[in-house]
């Protein structure tokens, strides 16, 4: 939550979404958090008085250790953030609760609810009333029981990672972090020994063997108009961070950067033509909110000279509009299991903040405004546009790189034809000495986006290969040869 956001909740006065507290003891705090979970989300400031007016907190009140308070005593889990905010040189909390998914929800085994503008424990017939009406939902198809097998499918490193994450962060405490199973008991994503689908997708080795549907696609198109002839094309399967990576990893390869190589540095200056870190975030808002249960739906990446456009299946939630995206709001998650864990990880920092980071590293970069558009229940798009000066900026590269790249490194491209592993191109440069080549041919062509890995997620593979880029194709295959057109389809791994 941005500043003038905040100053403009204390203006308002507390409601049906918001209250305030002087202090923030979670025994309080839990109570507002609860009620806003079962009421259609909402936001608590602590170091308000009652009228408004910022009286700050003492430094022992971290939003971390609030974080995992609340995380431990909400039962169902639910993704809460906290955020540390200063108002007038008064230090605040500031909680941000969405719309729960799995009501009722209960603090420390009472349940609460909004009222009135205020919070009181629900009395048994709102508790019935509420229980029969999840009843009679569909449950979500996150939740629902997955045909993995524990012992042969888990991807033991998936889970340790988010460990590790939340290690760094303080985010959650697991029972016993050692014990994969019961860390996907504490993440909610499995149950009576049986994994459920937003566990299969999340930490499975291979979750569309069992799920078709979690295939993504990405193409790399030679015209600003879709048709039959690309640059590139993918397919990836897997872990979703793995393929979260692999998505990002082709857009950076298929989309030119201003790399420049200064003779009196070592160092190259790379400049991605679309700010990585709003591409991240399409993607995960992309692979979070899409409608998992849509058999016939997915996630696609489509690049082109002028534009990158990222689709997920699934229409906006009801109520969000591509105004409020850009605007920012509280985050009304389809899919809050697979949400809460790539919150764990580090990269859903903040609820309903996407659109408003998306927006403003667009406009730090000098690029137009990106913008979303939903086709009914089909799907969302988010595009992003190039500047009109991309041919300029193409032209302004490809001459710094045809004068200033090394000379290991243009043999290196000139020498590799297709796939070929690392023994083949030390042979076709008659080199015997794994060391040097490696420092003075291989990593440098890969850090300057000339030349890829086939299988980028396992560099110590057996089975690697390396090619020449988009980029690297461009500059390094000889004029005289006429180019490929169509690239087969290949695999991710």
């Amino acid at each position: 939550m941005n500043i003038e956001k905040l100053k403009n909740l204390l203006q308002l006065g507390e409601g049906q979404t918001v209250e305030y507290k002087t202090g923030c003891r979670p025994d309080m705090i839990g109570r507002e958090v609860c009620a806003f979970l079962n009421s259609g989300g909402g936001c608590v400031v602590c170091g308000v008085g009652d009228d408004g007016k910022a009286v700050g907190l003492n430094n022992e009140d971290s939003a971390e250790s609030i974080e995992k308070a609340l995380y431990q005593g909400i039962s169902p889990k639910a993704l809460i953030s906290v955020e540390s905010k200063t108002v007038g040189k008064k230090r605040l909390l500031v909680v941000e609760v969405p719309a729960g998914k799995d009501i009722p929800y209960a603090f420390r085994d009472e349940i609460f609810i909004r009222a009135g503008g205020g919070t009181r424990k629900a009395d048994i017939a709102t508790i019935r009333d509420m229980v029969l009406r999840r009843q009679v939902e569909p449950e979500r198809w996150e939740r629902r029981f997955s045909d993995a097998e524990i012992e042969s499918d888990l991807e033991i490193q998936e889970i340790r990672s988010v460990v590790q994450a939340a290690e760094k962060t303080a985010r959650i405490a697991f029972r016993n972090p050692s014990d994969p199973l019961m860390v996907l008991e504490d993440l909610s994503v499995l149950k009576y020994g049986r994994l459920t689908n937003g566990g299969d997708v999340l930490f499975a080795r291979n979750p569309a063997a069992r799920h078709p549907q979690v295939r993504t696609r990405a193409v790399s198109f030679s015209s600003d108009k879709a048709g039959d002839q690309y640059l590139d094309m993918k397919s990836f399967e897997g872990p979703l961070v793995s393929v979260l990576e692999a998505l990002h990893a082709f857009i950076l390869r298929n989309t030119p950067s201003g790399a420049r190589f200064h003779r009196e540095e070592l160092q190259r200056t790379d400049e991605p033509l679309y700010p990585p870190e709003a591409v991240r975030e399409g993607l995960v808002n992309a692979l979070a909110h899409r409608d998992y249960a849509d058999f016939s739906g997915g996630v696609s990446v489509q690049v082109y000279p002028g534009r990158l456009e990222i689709w997920n299946s699934g229409g906006f939630p009801e109520g969000i509009t591509p105004e409020k995206i850009m605007a920012g709001h509280i985050s009304i998650l389809r899919n809050p299991d697979i949400a809460h864990v790539l919150y764990l990880r580090g990269m859903m920092e903040k609820l309903g903040r996407g659109g408003l980071l998306i927006q403003m590293a667009c406009k730090n970069k000098g690029l137009p405004s990106p913008q979303w558009r939903s086709e009914d229940s089909r799907g969302v798009t988010l595009t992003f546009f190039a500047p009109d000066a991309t041919t300029e900026v193409a032209t302004e590269v490809a001459t710094d790189v045809n004068t200033e790249v090394a000379t290991e490194v243009r043999k290196a491209c000139e020498v590799l034809k297709g796939e070929m592993t690392r023994r083949k191109i030390m042979e076709k440069l008659g080199l015997k000495n794994d060391e040097y080549f490696r420092k003075k041919y291989l990593v440098p062509a890969l850090n300057a986006g000339f030349i890829e890995m086939t299988i980028p997620d396992k560099p110590r593979s057996r089975m690697q290969k390396y090619r020449l880029t988009r980029l690297g194709r461009k500059h390094f295959v000889s004029q005289s040869m006429p180019q490929r057109q169509l690239i087969p389809e290949e695999k991710g791994s």
